[in-house]
């Protein structure tokens, strides 16, 4: 019903397909469509996916839901961040679902799933960032014990920011 696996190069485009989507659910309202397209386009294509999949310290996870794509995520593994004293640590850098799986504990799922990659790689903690009105995703790293540890422009094009908060997840202290 529920299944986890690591992404390959055959995967890229359905993950070019549902990182579009996933990323305009919420934040369609907060960037101007031209904007938007352009990000989504560049950040999102085939060839730029293609060459993060097979990156060494990038892992891509899909996760299914009777066996249709859900979501997936991103991590990157011994990623600083110079709010952060602890070495050792992830970047949770894409944690997405399409909305449509929303509700299901799919994001959970997949978190835990990467909780314990993160551990067997032994990193200390997780972190990233998120806009700071993406109130669905504040609510659930609240929930797993994130902590804000700082504010974040996230470049959207060469003229714009969004405000995003960083977080930070101590696994050395998480039960």
């Amino acid at each position: 019903m529920i299944s986890i696996r690591k992404a390959t190069v055959n995967d890229v485009k359905q993950l070019a397909i549902v990182s579009k989507k996933a990323f305009f659910i919420p934040h369609q309202h907060a960037i101007p469509e031209e904007i938007m397209d352009k990000y989504l386009k560049e950040s999102f294509n085939e060839e730029t996916l293609t060459k993060e999949v097979t990156q060494q310290h990038y892992e891509y996870h899909l996760i299914f839901y009777k066996e249709k794509l859900a979501g997936f995520s991103k991590i990157i593994l011994n990623t600083e961040n110079e709010h952060i004293l602890a070495k050792n640590i992830t970047k949770m850098e894409r944690l997405y679902l399409l909305k449509e799986f929303y509700g299901l504990g799919l994001g959970k799922k997949l978190f835990d799933f990467n909780v314990g990659l993160i551990k067997k790689n032994n990193q200390k903690g997780i972190w990233l960032y998120v806009w700071i009105k993406n109130y669905r995703a504040l609510n659930f790293y609240e929930k797993v014990a994130f902590k804000r540890i700082g504010n974040y422009d996230f470049p959207i094009s060469k003229t714009e920011t969004r405000p995003n908060y960083i977080l930070f997840l101590n696994l050395e202290t998480k039960n």
